[in-house]
């Protein structure tokens, strides 16, 4: 457009320019007609353009808007109907026409990266885009008050009201700028660059196009920075999309001045000290933390609920607010009709009203995702039950980022994310439709199908990133399972069948066997593929493993090793027979135990599967151990140890270290017993698997306190009780102690001479680990007990009890611990 094309402002000037200041000032008709002894009538007239102001109704209504200077002067030449040609105007200083801000939290970043955006290049208009409540206009505010001074034309703000025409915005512009029309910005201009902040430009986005666009051509010199739900739209428009603020991590702890660095902490303390005089007491920390984690960091959300602080305390906010953080809302507005409360629901909806009908079902899709996601995750919830989608999900995440619904964090492929309150908001929409089940429906197949790809990897090279893929998307495995455990238990069965490894990794071995045997229990599962019964089944006997009930679960392998044979299911056969061969051994079956393992290398030896092959030899291994062969046992771990570098199998490699660690402490070689272990528990703490980890630092700790270095042993028996954290009883008991914390205690009491104290160690260790079912511990732990036992009958009493478990083990006892038991 060129300026002789300029929107119609003819008669209209005044009453636009009228109507911009009285808003601006956040005036209604009826509160400018009182300020300035007018009828509202007049008033009203006046911005629809009845009739003509007079002298004296135009000064007290200038002074009633608080209008001097250069302002009120163009404000009377307007109303004069001057500067009908295009005046001469002199260049003006520097100035700003925007309020001051208050302090801007957490926004530093955003602040330095638009003020250089908007100083970089000779014309630019940005847009910060976001959800309503997110501190667009606070951020603006901030920004044109940093590059006052690279603006000589001025910086001036307009607000845009749902009712302005392009001809309004225009002349609203003019005037902020000083000048009767919007004809002679160009001459304002001219003398250097100017900004101007547009706030809230979705209540009328087709007249700040068109008048931007008109304005580009007539005042190049013009730089806008705008607000608003989405973008303007124009050519060469930057957006900037207004991510709400950082919010602690999960683990962050209860140390307040910690918690209080992060922006969204900080921003609630802020407005909290505003209602509440009283500091926060400690036991509030966790709430705080847990409250700005529950609204998503939206200040607005933020604002809301500190308010509440009058009333509450933070853990009652909490628990009063954090299912339905929707709920939250300001004190009633009045209008020149009613008064209106504005929750943080309606702040949301309005951001979802801009988006189109399959934008809005996309949005309710995505809902299901309780964390981050990637891009062919979201691809694969959006599709149809059919597996296809309708185009590229590219264009619509990268419009629901635009548009600040989406944020973007990180630079792993799980790096997007619903808002918290847009998802919970879409989450009411899709249940108001009738679609939520579909939805987690769709979010529970989607999830086991990548269980299902991941699992494998789990037993391989890829172990570290086949963890981690899970570790990134745990919170929707969870609620995936328990959807799907009611609503679809084959899809449940499915997901729950391929994440034994994982759970037992990171420490989940008891809830993870609970549902397991939960869904194997489940009658709708009875016809569900026997392959993944049989895999659900190996998976809950290795979770039980872990906590000394492999044996409840001997049945289920033996069941499931049938039924891969039946299948002709190689690496499932391969999984069952090494985990029989672990069971058997535990329950006493050494035979059996032995021949499934020997049948289980042979297997893998003719197939050519060299990580199976090591798993073998391993646990091979403990039979040579049990009948005192070190040097045997010695050997299979150096194979153990040579294959798992060949299939590039780290855990097996840290497994064969902690294992070769255990046999030269057998052996009293203490330093390299301490050497290897320290080796496999560094490697063990990249992957996880915290039971193997805990059984290294035992070895690490016996095998200090065997050589007598006591002080680090009792070091590193601090780290053990670290990850067992298991503490005494309220009696002083020490029976709920792991066999290794026992074990390790026992030998430094030993070692400081105090028998009667290394007696009771040696007696707990025992006992805690036959309830492990490793009867060479216990045979080790009772070897201890006898050779501290100074009364006569306690001593027979040990030697007896030592006896039974090697006679039920078939463990041979090492001559030096033979020479202890006979002194």
């Amino acid at each position: 457009m060129t300026p002789d094309h300029a929107p119609d402002q003819g008669s209209t000037a005044f009453s636009a320019a009228l109507r911009a200041k009285r808003r601006a000032a956040g005036l209604t008709q009826a509160e400018l007609a009182g300020r300035a002894g007018v009828g509202v009538r007049t008033v009203r007239d006046l911005e629809r353009g009845r009739s003509r102001p007079q002298r004296t109704t135009l000064d007290l209504i200038a002074t009633a808007l608080g209008l001097t200077g250069k302002e009120r002067s163009g404000f009377l030449d307007a109303a004069r109907g001057q500067g009908t040609e295009t005046p001469t105007v002199p260049a003006m200083p520097a100035a700003i026409g925007l309020p001051q801000t208050g302090e801007l939290i957490g926004r530093d970043l955003d602040a330095s990266e638009v003020a250089a955006l908007l100083t970089g290049i000779e014309r630019q208009t940005v847009s910060l885009v976001g959800l309503a409540g997110v501190g667009k206009t606070g951020l603006a505010l901030t920004v044109a008050h940093q590059v006052t001074e690279q603006h000589p034309g001025g910086v001036a703000g307009i607000l845009v009201s749902e009712v302005s025409t392009p001809g309004d915005v225009l002349t609203a512009i003019a005037s902020v700028f000083g000048v009767g029309r919007a004809a002679d910005l160009a001459a304002r201009l001219a003398a250097g660059p100017a900004l101007l902040v547009v706030d809230a430009i979705e209540r009328a986005p087709g007249a700040v196009a068109e008048a931007l666009n008109w304005l580009g051509a007539s005042a190049p010199t013009l730089r806008v920075l705008a607000t608003g739900r989405h973008p303007i739209g124009l050519p060469g428009e930057r957006v900037w999309p207004v991510a709400p603020l950082e919010v602690p991590p999960a683990d962050v702890g209860a140390d307040l001045e910690t918690v209080a660095r992060y922006p969204a902490a900080a921003l609630f303390l802020a407005r909290l000290r505003q209602v509440r005089r009283e500091p926060l007491e400690p036991a509030e920390v966790g709430a705080l933390v847990g409250l700005v984690r529950r609204l998503g960091g939206l200040p607005l959300a933020l604002e809301l609920a500190a308010a509440r602080g009058r009333v509450l305390d933070l853990n009652e906010i909490l628990n009063r607010y954090g299912d339905r953080v929707l709920d939250l809302a300001g004190p009633a507005q009045r209008t020149a009709k009613e008064a209106v409360t504005v929750s943080l629901r309606d702040a949301v909806a309005a951001s979802y009203r801009v988006l189109e009908a399959e934008e809005r079902r996309a949005v309710r899709r995505l809902s299901a995702f309780r964390n981050r996601w990637s891009v062919e995750l979201a691809e694969a919830v959006l599709a149809d039950d059919a597996g296809s989608l309708a185009g590229d999900p590219v264009p619509l995440l990268d419009r629901l980022i635009a548009l600040g619904l989406v944020s973007v964090r990180g630079s792993g492929p799980f790096r997007f994310r619903l808002l918290d309150v847009v998802r919970d908001f879409a989450t009411e929409r899709a249940a108001a439709n009738g679609e939520l089940g579909r939805v987690r429906r769709r979010h529970a197949a989607v999830f086991a199908r990548l269980a299902a790809r991941t699992a494998p990897e789990l037993a391989g090279a890829k172990f570290s990133v086949a963890v981690s893929r899970l570790d990134d998307v745990a919170s929707d495995l969870w609620a995936a399972l328990a959807y799907s455990a009611n609503d679809d238990p084959h899809t449940a069965l499915q997901l729950a069948a391929s994440l034994p490894r994982w759970w037992r990794f990171r420490g989940r071995d008891v809830p993870g066997r609970q549902w397991l045997r939960r869904l194997l229990d489940d009658p709708r599962t009875a016809d569900a593929d026997p392959v993944v019964r049989a895999w659900a089944g190996v998976g809950l006997a290795q979770l039980a493993i872990e906590h000394g009930a492999g044996q409840d679960e001997l049945p289920a392998v033996e069941a499931a090793l049938a039924e891969f044979q039946r299948a002709g299911h190689l690496t499932g056969e391969l999984a069952g027979r090494s985990l029989l061969c672990a069971l058997w051994m535990a329950n006493g079956g050494y035979d059996e135990a032995r021949r499934h393992g020997e049948a289980a290398l042979a297997l893998a030896t003719k197939a050519g599967r060299v990580r199976d092959m090591a798993v073998a030899q391993n646990n091979l291994t403990w039979h040579e151990i049990r009948v005192g062969d070190l040097g045997a046992a010695r050997r299979r771990l150096a194979a153990v140890d040579r294959l798992a570098a060949e299939c590039g199998e780290p855990r097996l490699r840290a497994l064969a270290w902690s294992n070769l660690a255990e046999v030269a402490r057998l052996d009293a070689r203490y330093a390299e017993a301490e050497a290897l272990a320290r080796r496999a528990v560094t490697a063990l703490s990249k992957i996880g698997d915290p039971g193997q980890r805990r059984r290294a630092l035992g070895t690490i700790g016996l095998a200090l306190a065997q050589s007598g270095r006591l002080d680090e042993a009792t070091a590193v028996l601090a780290e053990i009780r670290g990850l067992v954290a298991a503490p005494e009883t309220a009696s002083g008991s020490r029976t709920g102690e792991s066999g290794e914390v026992a074990a390790v205690e026992a030998m430094l009491a030993l070692q400081r001479g105090d028998r009667r104290l290394a007696a009771e160690w040696f007696t707990v260790a025992a006992r805690a680990y036959a309830g492990d079912r490793d009867l060479r511990d216990v045979a080790e732990a009772l070897v201890g007990l006898v050779a501290s036992t100074d009364e006569p009958d306690a001593k027979m009493a040990a030697r007896d009890w030592l006896s039974s478990i090697c006679k039920e083990g078939g463990i041979t006892l090492l001559p030096r611990e033979r020479a202890l038991v006979d002194k």
